[in-house]
């Protein structure tokens, strides 16, 4: 790639940095990273919930948006593109100190290198609290990711309590829609928002179970198929420009047939926290947990 020959690496002393190995190899991280990039969402969102904010970072290929989760910590970060798609050259520009990443690309990984110390973690989006603390230590963090596992911790608790004693433990179907799509899925019980269901003492409809494997976070679903989103509690997450797809599916007489349309248990959240995520959107789902099953 022509960009090589623009590459100037920032030189480290072994008292300024550390070796961290990883999926791809091994980088000397510095010690107080200044320009961290990261190459994909959900990294984004443990590294901002660990208290930094770094310079830029990759638009996620799965997900609609960057859902409420950020708040304002992220005004201002660079994109570099999406993350099937980096834009090595703004990556070069923008002169990082340490770039960190989810199954970062082996082609990418070998111009990234070059440009910075880079690490590649390994994925599992349930294995999101294991990440958070690679993470904190790679960062020398590993305290606050402790901290904020606590805290987390804590919040399911309080909440698996509530909605024990409100006799409220339902089965909760989790769909999504997408924009330029005409399929529907519901998230299984090896998918992000689930394991969090599980943890406060919710699961999905055994129907849904029983279709399930490990190897896919969620089962496509077809209007012919509808019934498989029947629960006592329905969540529906949408994807920006998703609004004509979810109108096609919800103006259906299968749609309508559902128990939990009949009984208005219905609730729309937003795709960009409640598919895949870390800390930030973990907790952003209690709270939307805490107030739809808890203020009825």
């Amino acid at each position: 790639m022509t960009i090589n020959k623009h590459i100037q690496k920032a030189p480290f002393f072994a008292s300024e940095c550390k070796t961290i190995k990883h999926q791809l190899g091994e980088a000397c991280v510095p010690r107080n990273p200044q320009r961290i990039i990261v190459t994909d969402e959900s990294i984004l969102d443990a590294v901002v919930g660990l208290g930094f904010k770094p310079i830029a970072a990759a638009e996620s290929n799965a997900l609609g948006n960057r859902g409420r989760q950020f708040g304002n910590k992220i005004d201002g970060i660079i994109s570099i593109g999406k993350e099937s798609l980096l834009n090595l050259e703004r990556i070069v520009k923008l002169q990082p100190d340490l770039i960190l990443g989810f199954e970062i690309n082996e082609n990418d990984y070998e111009i990234l290198s070059k440009i910075a110390p880079t690490v590649s973690i390994e994925f599992n989006e349930i294995a999101w609290k294991e990440a958070l603390q690679r993470i904190g230590d790679i960062l020398n963090k590993s305290t606050v990711s402790k901290q904020l596992l606590n805290e987390y911790q804590q919040r399911v608790e309080k909440l698996r309590l509530a909605i024990l004693q409100n006799n409220n433990k339902q089965k909760v179907s989790i769909s999504r829609f997408y924009s330029g799509w005409n399929l529907t899925q519901f998230q299984n019980q090896f998918s992000f928002p689930v394991r969090i269901l599980e943890e406060v003492g919710l699961s999905i409809p055994e129907a849904q179970q029983k279709l399930s494997n490990s190897s896919q976070s969620y089962i496509s679903v077809g209007i012919e198929s509808l019934n498989l989103l029947d629960a006592d509690v329905m969540f529906v997450a949408l994807d920006p420009g998703s609004a004509k797809n979810f109108q096609k599916y919800s103006s259906h007489q299968f749609w309508q047939m559902l128990n939990v349309i009949k009984n208005n248990r219905v609730y729309t959240v937003d795709s960009g926290y409640w598919i895949v995520g870390n800390i930030l959107s973990a907790n952003a789902i209690l709270d939307d947990l805490s107030q739809y099953l808890l203020s009825r």
